[in-house]
């Protein structure tokens, strides 16, 4: 099997991303029940503000023949996105694109990154030696989700 390609995401790729966020959600089985996953995200993201937050962080994405899944990180080093499509998951995607990301933090001298990780993300982050700080439940939509704030020193 071909190991799809890592690169920096550029403002075209940003429709695309949306729809990877957006499938990644709402394919396959998970944690959260249907009407969560409408109330996270009801549609994919596009336009001129979804452009903005991903222009204002370090983007990587992964492409085979199309976008499989990225991550984003803002300046300060909080892993705002990541996101792996239902079809490449268990195939080191997401260990992949957290080297690259904290390659850009070691570059960058940041003491350590953190996220809000979904509980779907944790076992990954965990994996890599992410601790949780906190759980938390955020409400979207009227929906309630939970959700662990993690960190690792860097």
């Amino acid at each position: 099997m071909t190991q799809p390609l890592l690169r920096s995401a550029t403002a075209a790729d940003a429709d695309a991303l949306g729809i990877v966020m957006f499938r990644a959600i709402h394919e396959g089985t998970g944690p959260y029940s249907q009407a969560q996953r409408i109330a996270w995200l009801a549609q994919p993201n596009s336009g001129p503000d979804w452009s903005a937050r991903l222009a204002a962080q370090h983007v990587v994405l992964a492409e085979k023949d199309t976008i499989t899944g990225f991550m984003t990180m803002t300046p300060e080093g909080y892993i705002d996105l990541a996101y792996i499509l239902l079809v490449a998951r268990g195939q080191g995607l997401f260990s992949a694109l957290l080297s690259r990301i904290t390659d850009e933090a070691r570059k960058k001298s940041l003491a350590r990154l953190s996220t809000h990780a979904s509980l779907m993300a944790q076992p990954a982050f965990a994996r890599h030696g992410f601790v949780i700080d906190y759980h938390e439940t955020v409400t979207r939509n009227g929906e309630t989700l939970a959700r662990a704030a993690m960190s690792i020193p860097m």
